[in-house]
């Protein structure tokens, strides 16, 4: 018996699949079925001893400082740096007793899910936990703090850096809440497979009893310290991302697409007939995202540099 992590959900990226089913190698395709940043924070050299040894504390400690000053963390509040946002989403259900989960949808279904293995049910009526995608993937919609409205609240801003003002980390230090950052979406390195929850320090210690020691690699901590010290090529990445999401929306509409949502990492596009559009792009090796509650809904994530003239062409 196989099995996969995946459990039959749908997600953006898939690659190998769309090649079984239009061809091609993977160096044919461009991807825009994610909301990963096409040009990633150039990691530089890495210590070998990154890769030989295992991790110290002092490791651990640089970077947990860099998070803090980056995020303007609030003091009070703990930080755990994790193997990537997913593996703290499939663990911070076990962080309460099980209840009620109030999840606004359409939303990313990782957080259903792992509140559904650990025996939770749904519902919006006087919930026990909440769970809040800020901003929502894929609406891009924005929470506010009265939003945070339940015991136990999980605020996912794995793509909220291209706003840091709109961020919620400042309620950090609060009982009963966590956030969570990626560190693959924004810094275009998702396959460094970091993240980090931030919140009240006996729910932090709770989800890093859950990891056990060293579930980050050397690599990683070194990459993430130094990009998240480089406040500049931040701004700059922020700056060109509102750039291209806007030479997205060019193109799309001059298609007949209209702007459903998004951010500036992804963009949601109404197009009517979204299964036409994802297939017609597929079959010029160009990867979309549709969803499965959705016949209209088309997201896309940026071009990378040398990738736009194509897009146009496929449009």
């Amino acid at each position: 018996m196989t099995l996969t992590h995946e459990n039959n959900r749908d997600h953006g990226g898939g690659l190998d699949a769309a090649l079984k089913t239009y061809g091609g190698s993977r160096a044919d395709w461009i991807d825009l079925s994610t909301g990963i940043n096409p040009v990633p924070y150039p990691i530089g050299d890495v210590e070998f001893a990154t890769w030989t040894d295992l991790p110290d504390k002092s490791a651990f400690e640089n970077v947990v400082d860099a998070a803090r000053r980056y995020w303007n963390v609030p003091k009070n509040a703990a930080i755990l740096p994790a193997p990537g946002a997913s593996a703290l989403i499939a663990r911070l259900p076990a962080l309460a007793q099980g209840g009620k989960v109030h999840i606004p949808a359409p939303t990313y279904n990782e957080h259903a899910a792992a509140f559904s293995f650990h025996g939770w049910t749904f519902s919006d009526d006087d919930p026990d936990a909440c769970v809040l995608v800020h901003p929502n993937n894929p609406t891009g919609h924005w929470y506010s703090e009265a939003d945070l409205n339940a015991p136990f609240c999980i605020v996912d801003e794995s793509f909220a850096d291209v706003k840091p003002e709109r961020s919620l980390v400042h309620r950090a230090d609060q009982k009963g809440v966590i956030v969570l950052k990626s560190f693959g979406k924004f810094w275009g390195l998702a396959g460094v497979r970091l993240g980090f929850a931030i919140g009240n320090p006996v729910l932090v210690q709770h989800l890093s009893n859950l990891l056990g020691p060293w579930a980050v690699s050397g690599p990683a901590l070194q990459i993430a310290e130094t990009a998240l010290r480089d406040f500049a090529w931040a701004e700059t990445t922020r700056d060109r991302l509102k750039q291209d999401a806007l030479r997205l929306d060019t193109l799309m509409f001059s298609a007949g697409a209209k702007l459903e949502g998004g951010t500036t990492l992804f963009r949601l596009y109404n197009v009517g007939d979204a299964e036409k559009w994802h297939t017609r792009l597929a079959e010029q090796k160009i990867l979309t995202r549709i969803f499965p509650y959705s016949k209209r809904w088309l997201r896309l994530g940026l071009p990378a540099p040398g990738q736009w003239d194509r897009l146009e062409r496929a449009l």
